[in-house]
């Protein structure tokens, strides 16, 4: 995508664009587009970004180099886990309403150290969490709590809850979630200019791997 009239505007389009990028990050042959003095200065005055991505902050998603994007490619929103809160919803809706960005990627990952502090939160004698950090996982605890199954009010047996099942479970539910939340983003939907991609990056392969899609792609 050296043409700047080559840029993605519709949500299929600016996935692929994406999915190029990962593969060629996988590849081990990256090209590390826009990221030169040139474009750093044509963005002084302004962004129009491809995509905004919320994706859980831990320091091994990092986006930009995961898709082999550049400067002003990506709003990119992340907190522990990707966990939905009113500032998430309000970041994304800005990139919606006000950046108009064609897709929303939400990007969650394999072995996530907030999806394994909630599975460790519901077995039997687990230390309090402190206050902030467990507010953060006590959205993804009903995702452990489907995967578990049995009695919701019973410790669960951590060893037999599948980690990688409960994160892709919280991912939906992220997905679900932001769209009951604002009116916005699902109008946008609807209207056919913004999909949402919820993804799973594989830490040792450096794949991002497509897990639901709203919207047309």
């Amino acid at each position: 995508m050296t043409d700047p009239s080559a840029r993605p505007t519709t949500p299929a389009e600016t996935w692929r664009e994406l999915r190029r990028g990962n593969e060629r990050f996988v590849s081990g042959a990256p090209e590390h587009p826009r990221q030169d003095v040139e474009r750093r200065a044509s963005l002084s005055e302004g962004q129009r970004p491809l995509v905004a991505i919320f994706g859980c902050s831990d320091s091994r998603l990092s986006a930009e180099i995961i898709f082999d994007i550049g400067l002003g490619d990506a709003f990119v929103v992340r907190n522990a886990g990707q966990v939905i809160s009113s500032s998430v919803v309000g970041s994304l809706e800005y990139a919606v309403g006000v950046l108009h960005v064609p897709l929303i990627l939400v990007l969650g990952h394999d072995r996530c150290g907030a999806v394994q502090a909630a599975i460790t939160s519901q077995t039997d004698g687990a230390e309090p969490l402190p206050a902030h950090i467990a507010a953060l996982v006590a959205s993804i605890v009903p995702s452990v709590r489907r995967v578990a199954g049995g009695d919701p009010n019973a410790p669960v047996d951590g060893a037999k809850v599948d980690a990688a099942y409960v994160g892709r479970e919280h991912l939906r539910a992220t997905v679900s979630r932001l769209l009951e939340e604002s009116e916005m983003i699902s109008d946008a939907i609807a209207a056919g200019t913004l999909a949402i991609v919820g993804a799973n990056y594989r830490l040792s392969q450096g794949l991002v791997d497509t897990d639901v899609v709203i919207g047309q792609i």
